[in-house]
């Protein structure tokens, strides 16, 4: 199976490893990556939330490590170059193609979030993940028989309704109505994971909420 590393994965912070290698999201502190910092080629990053996209970190890896490549769609090309990224080290990917590192493959994916977001495709000597979080949507996206899915379950919807319900009723703002229009239901990922994985896949949910 392929390897992954968790960091964190969350409101709080998000960055997960493939390989050893491949970074994707750098929402957590520099201090996070220290363990994994050495064996990265790449950072892939989605957009630019804080918790996805750590300004700090992504600054110090580019000076601590001047050949690491970083890939991205256009919308955040101009924020890395604020950051200190060299853009020589800048890789900018078009929405569903791919793209060839001879170690590794990967393609990107739209997603629907209140700000320009994507997931990503990776696939390393032959297997494959995708990895999909801060999205209101996966309608229309297929990736069947992969090996690893890390795919959003941020909140479940009966669970959800209540608590808008318990806040409206109080008078008090409800987040949870913007996390109805920008994030994934466990049940939506559920239904994804279903009509793609067969029965060697791993899977995990990632960005659940926490209160």
């Amino acid at each position: 199976m392929m390897k992954f590393n968790i960091i964190s994965s969350g409101s709080t912070g998000n960055a997960t490893v493939l390989n050893d290698e491949i970074l994707i999201d750098c929402g957590v502190s520099y201090k996070s990556l220290v363990g994994v910092m050495r064996g990265l080629k790449i950072a892939l990053l989605t957009h630019i939330h804080g918790d996805h996209f750590n300004r700090t970190t992504i600054s110090r890896l580019a000076k601590e490590r001047p050949t690491l490549r970083f890939g991205c769609c256009e919308w955040l090309v101009r924020d890395l170059l604020d950051c200190g990224v060299d853009e020589k080290n800048i890789d900018v990917y078009q929405i569903g193609k791919w793209y060839d590192y001879t170690a590794f493959q990967v393609a990107t994916v739209r997603l629907y979030h209140d700000v320009p977001n994507c997931g990503y495709r990776v696939q390393i000597q032959g297997r494959k993940a995708i990895y999909m979080t801060d999205t209101v949507s996966v309608e229309g996206i297929q990736a069947k028989d992969y090996d690893l899915y890390l795919v959003e379950a941020n909140y479940i919807d009966e669970e959800i309704q209540e608590k808008i319900k318990e806040k409206e009723q109080l008078g008090e703002y409800s987040y949870e109505r913007r996390v109805l229009q920008t994030h994934l239901s466990k049940e939506q990922c559920d239904e994804f994971l279903m009509e793609n994985m067969n029965d060697k896949s791993e899977y995990v949910y990632m960005h659940q909420h926490k209160d």
